[in-house]
């Protein structure tokens, strides 16, 4: 039996990355989406062209009530799941924390960190009855330092640290795994709207001088998921050319 993998915000950046690599690697794959839903569908099509199953799951893992959905359905699909991959995010437009609208902080927090401990939370009880489980959620480098004019998402992104922190304490004497990955700047959809000199300042500021793809991101995912990382847990890994260190 293949082993299961649920991926949050499948549909597009990162989180599509990542299905397409554990689809090559031989794992069923559950491929979360909220709004997306061509691009999830068109993704689910090549991930079974590859030769194994893949299913589109529609939910907002804002909603603590789809959040739990979500995760029952992937368990029924394949029986079981083997690791849950938090990749779900969002993002305002750089501004000042005094610009922030009270909706502006509570639909970052809602996706980025609020849907990670949903999901999660219904993920563990079946991990816990099989003493067996990977979830790897991820973060950002400005979780790891704080950016300017990112106050909610830099909150949010180093709430996530924490949460994977806490939870590998608490979940490792369960056989659980719980690590995360915290990307530089990578070139997906989240970052579309830096213009090309800004993005080229930060591939300056980089050692290796440039951006990271989605795939680099996803190989971090893959690699903490397997059992390539059987001793590792509650680490963050960040593939980001050296930018933060």
């Amino acid at each position: 039996m293949a082993p299961s993998v649920l991926i949050t915000g499948a549909s597009r950046g990162i989180g599509a990355a990542c299905a397409r690599l554990f689809a090559q690697a031989g794992w069923d794959v559950a491929v979360n989406y909220n709004s997306s839903e061509s691009a999830a569908l068109a993704l689910v099509r090549e991930l079974e062209g590859l030769g194994g199953r893949a299913v589109p799951i529609r939910a907002d893992v804002a909603d603590p009530a789809q959040a739990a959905a979500l995760v029952g359905r992937a368990e029924e699909e394949f029986g079981r799941l083997d690791c849950l991959v938090c990749s779900a995010g969002v993002a305002l437009p750089q501004q000042l924390l005094t610009d922030t609208t009270d909706e502006q902080w509570r639909y970052v927090l809602g996706v980025d960190l609020d849907g990670v401990f949903y999901t999660v939370r219904a993920a563990v009880p079946g991990m816990v009855r099989r003493k067996r489980g990977s979830i790897v959620t991820v973060s950002s480098m400005w979780g790891v330092t704080g950016g300017s004019c990112e106050a909610a998402y830099s909150a949010a992104k180093a709430g996530v640290i924490g949460l994977t922190k806490a939870l590998a304490k608490e979940l490792g004497p369960s056989n659980i795994r719980v690590n995360c990955v915290a990307p530089g700047v990578i070139g997906t959809d989240m970052n579309a709207h830096l213009s090309r000199a800004n993005l080229d300042a930060l591939a300056d500021e980089t050692p290796l001088c440039r951006i990271g793809t989605p795939e680099e991101a996803a190989r971090c995912v893959l690699f903490l998921a397997g059992e390539d990382a059987a001793f590792l847990t509650g680490q963050v890994l960040q593939p980001n050319g050296g930018l933060v260190i």
